[in-house]
């Protein structure tokens, strides 16, 4: 069996269906592609959505964490990323769930959000992180493309300060997730893979650091993702970090 895995540097979706190959023992082969170009570039490739990460594996295409992970499962039964008890599968799978569809996008809008309003984000995304020349120059042409990506993901002002200002609330419900056993546990599942590796992007981010840094969330997360890109430059509004600071 081999795989090939097409993602962005800094996706933590990619991140997730990364571990859970490496789980699986799959053996396999990272592409990361060019951050705003990837969606042709998967296209081109031959897949049927314009979104990473997109695996082929043997003749098979799958696009997105969930499915990704799901078909490993399916695929490669051993070692599991479920547990066998029916109740506790249940709730791996409810937060698996979640993870997917609710946390996941976090990270996502946060970022498109700031990386369209800010010059010093871009900059440090094409040098450091995709490594262009000229990164200040690619930086300033790049950004109508960094709108447009924003404003496919509904990265709103509206949308993004709900996020930042209520992620205390979120980290709630992960240590919670935690202390009930559902994840953080010795072997990785796959919540663990679709909720950590978010956490640990969250942690990333400058300016959303000290919300998450010490909580049982992110001393999980970095037991599976021990080292990030990062960290991304701040540039949300202060308000709102402060509010959030003052929810905790």
């Amino acid at each position: 069996m081999s795989a090939r895995l097409y993602t962005i540097s800094l996706s933590h979706p990619g991140m997730a269906s990364r571990l859970a190959l490496e789980r699986k023992g799959i053996e396999h082969k990272v592409v990361n592609l060019l951050p705003g170009m990837h969606p042709l570039a998967v296209r081109a490739l031959g897949f049927r959505a314009s979104t990473v990460p997109a695996l082929k594996i043997d003749s098979v295409r799958v696009q997105g964490s969930l499915a990704i992970v799901r078909h490993l499962e399916a695929t490669q039964p051993e070692p599991p990323l479920y547990p066998d008890d029916s109740e506790a599968r249940t709730a791996v799978e409810d937060a698996e769930l979640w993870g997917e569809a609710v946390l996941q996008p976090l990270p996502r809008r946060i970022f498109r959000f700031i990386a369209t309003r800010s010059q010093t984000v871009r900059v440090w995304m094409s040098g450091d992180v995709v490594g262009m020349p000229l990164p200040s120059v690619m930086a300033a042409a790049n950004k109508p493309v960094a709108g447009l990506m924003g404003r496919l993901v509904g990265a709103t002002t509206e949308r993004v300060q709900a996020d930042v200002e209520t992620l205390p609330q979120t980290l709630d419900h992960i240590d919670a997730l935690i202390a009930a056993g559902t994840i953080g546990g010795t072997e990785p599942n796959a919540a663990d893979l679709q909720i950590l590796t978010s956490i640990r992007t969250l942690e990333s981010f400058a300016d959303l650091a000290p919300l998450v840094r010490g909580r049982p969330a992110a001393l999980a997360a970095a037991r599976i993702v021990p080292s990030m890109p990062g960290p991304v430059p701040p540039a949300l509004p202060k308000s709102w970090l402060d509010r959030a600071q003052a929810s905790t």
